[in-house]
């Protein structure tokens, strides 16, 4: 991989993975639209520490109390308001692991790679965000979440394994659809993201390592550090600019990048 073809790519999953744009349908659509080769797992792996990195260091301020009341939960047995919002967390995560292995178990993965399964779930999660943007209250933070709440947004990003879909996306549609205001729903998608990352990223690591594996070193820090740069700059962007440009903006994105997929796919 060349120098362009590192940034680009980290700069667009950097950008993507907290846009409601959907990143890994765009890391698979690159290939197809440029003809440059798949950069590979390994590649994919190391951008995403980069934005791993990037909303660890975004909301570490927010973190150190959460974990810290999380900690205490285990020794008083009972919840504040953070420790909840933590225990929400890890508990929002579980539909995802557990599709995710279904997934690897019946290699399903491979069957959604598909631009045009990627055309359509651009166009329909697009609309639906829209839907969700137009007719939620708005009304709720995330500290309110109760334990049904969690587990709505905990099945909604189970949808995010099919490309085209996206992560932050589906969470925060699931968040508006419940009542969230647009920044609340955006950074508990954004907690979200932190352990679906470390998992996702544990998962691929033991499938590419081995005896046979080979990886450059150097593009991979590089294209860990440039996202890890676009993907801090977005969080700090999105959620200063969610109230005043809504989601509609996002939508209409996707609904001309699944067109387009249509009309050069078919």
């Amino acid at each position: 991989m060349d120098i362009w073809h590192i940034i680009v790519l980290a700069l667009i999953q950097g950008i993507t993975e907290f846009l409601p744009i959907s990143s890994s349908a765009h890391l698979i659509l690159i290939p197809h639209l440029t003809g440059w080769q798949d950069q590979g797992f390994a590649f994919d792996i190391a951008v995403h520490v980069g934005t791993l990195t990037a909303v660890l260091i975004y909301f570490r301020k927010d973190l150190k109390p959460l974990i810290h009341s999380w900690l205490i939960s285990f020794k008083t047995q009972t919840l504040t308001s953070e420790s909840q919002l933590a225990w929400g967390v890890l508990v929002g995560t579980i539909p995802v692991a557990i599709f995710g292995l279904l997934m690897t178990h019946f290699q399903w993965q491979y069957y959604l790679r598909s631009p045009l399964i990627i055309a359509s779930t651009t166009i329909i999660f697009g609309l639906l965000l829209w839907w969700a943007d137009v007719t939620g209250k708005r009304t709720r933070h995330e500290y309110t979440l109760t334990w049904y709440d969690i587990f709505i947004i905990g099945f909604a990003q189970a949808l995010a394994l099919v490309p085209g879909t996206s992560r932050s996306g589906i969470t925060i549609t699931a968040a508006l659809l419940i009542g969230l205001t647009r920044q609340s729903a955006a950074r508990f998608s954004f907690l979200l993201s932190i352990p679906i990352i470390i998992l996702g990223g544990m998962k691929e690591t033991i499938g590419i390592i081995g005896p046979s594996f080979a990886a450059d070193i150097a593009t991979l820090l590089l294209g860990a550090f440039f996202s890890a740069i676009s993907a801090y700059l977005c969080i700090y962007t999105f959620i200063r600019l969610l109230d005043r440009i809504g989601m509609f903006p996002f939508v209409v994105y996707r609904l001309i990048l699944g067109a387009l997929l249509f009309v050069w796919f078919l």
